[in-house]
């Protein structure tokens, strides 16, 4: 497939990032994306200096488009972790201003048995469950997310999976991978919050292309 630039919004991208888009572009020549899953993978790219990302990316069907409409509709980001939110929340608020909520940042304390972060995504669900999920740090929290996409009957916009880590990250990647729902990941061991909050703003900046 043709490895077309995707052209972004001059306000919404720094002079340093769209020469960094064009070394990366130089680089890549040829790829199997489409533009819009390129454009994600150039962000992911540019955030982590890792080209393999290009051949770890994976994209259910409806993925991109469902989280596009998601993020038109101002629907909840949920995230994992604080830094995954501190990562968009300034390309939020300069476009579709969606409310963005830190799953960790919910609850004081671990359920017995679980993670903050698992106990804090769980009370994320019982309150958002059509929200987009941006998991990029802990694996169990995708776990418990899918636990519950297996029991409801509810279709989140989108989950973006890409935990990175050793205990855990491959089992839940590969339990998303399972579920019926639009989904972004990252196959393997890699990911991180750097990567999941370039997936977010890659689609933000997709988002606003026919928005501002």
């Amino acid at each position: 497939m043709s490895n077309k630039k995707v052209e972004l919004p001059s306000n919404l991208n720094h002079p340093i990032v769209e020469q960094s888009f064009a070394i990366i572009d130089r680089e890549v020549e040829k790829h199997h994306l489409s533009p819009p899953e390129y454009a994600i993978a150039r962000r992911v790219i540019h955030a982590t200096a890792d080209f393999e990302y290009l051949q770890l990316l994976r994209f259910s069907p409806s993925a991109i488009d469902s989280g596009i409409a998601a993020i038109k509709q101002g629907v909840p980001i949920v995230t994992d972790v604080t830094m995954v939110k501190q990562g968009i929340r300034n390309l939020v608020g300069k476009t579709f201003n969606n409310p963005v909520v830190a799953a960790i940042d919910q609850v004081q304390a671990a359920a017995p048995g679980k993670t903050r972060t698992e106990t804090g995504l769980l009370r994320c669900w019982e309150q958002y469950p059509q929200a987009i999920y941006v998991i990029g740090n802990a694996p169990t929290a995708l776990l418990a997310l899918c636990q519950q996409l297996s029991l409801s009957e509810t279709i989140p916009g989108l989950v973006i999976g890409v935990p990175v880590g050793f205990v855990s990250v491959i089992e839940s990647k590969k339990a998303l991978a399972k579920s019926n729902v639009p989904q972004i990941l990252i196959e393997g061991r890699k990911g991180g919050s750097p990567a999941a909050a370039s997936i977010v703003n890659a689609l933000l900046i997709l988002a606003a292309e026919g928005t501002l």
